[in-house]
């Protein structure tokens, strides 16, 4: 049984997008890998920025300061 996990922020996604990724992920199996659309599991996880880390710093703190140097025209 194909599994496919995947993992985005959770930063409100609606239940459509939610259903398209479901959907394209399973066609991708199907088309690629030849594998059963029936038996084909996906899991969307959502995790808060707060948990999400790139560079050393949260997606959270890294905004605050990426929008901290817009604001005072660093960027």
């Amino acid at each position: 049984m194909p599994y496919v996990n995947i993992k985005i922020t959770k930063e409100g996604i609606t239940t459509q997008q939610k259903q398209d990724l479901i959907k394209g992920a399973t066609q991708l199996l199907v088309d690629i890998l030849g594998k059963d659309h029936a038996i084909t599991v996906v899991v969307i996880e959502e995790v808060n920025t707060d948990n999400w880390g790139i560079g050393g710093e949260s997606i959270t703190a890294r905004r605050l300061h990426v929008k901290a140097m817009e604001k005072n025209g660093s960027i």
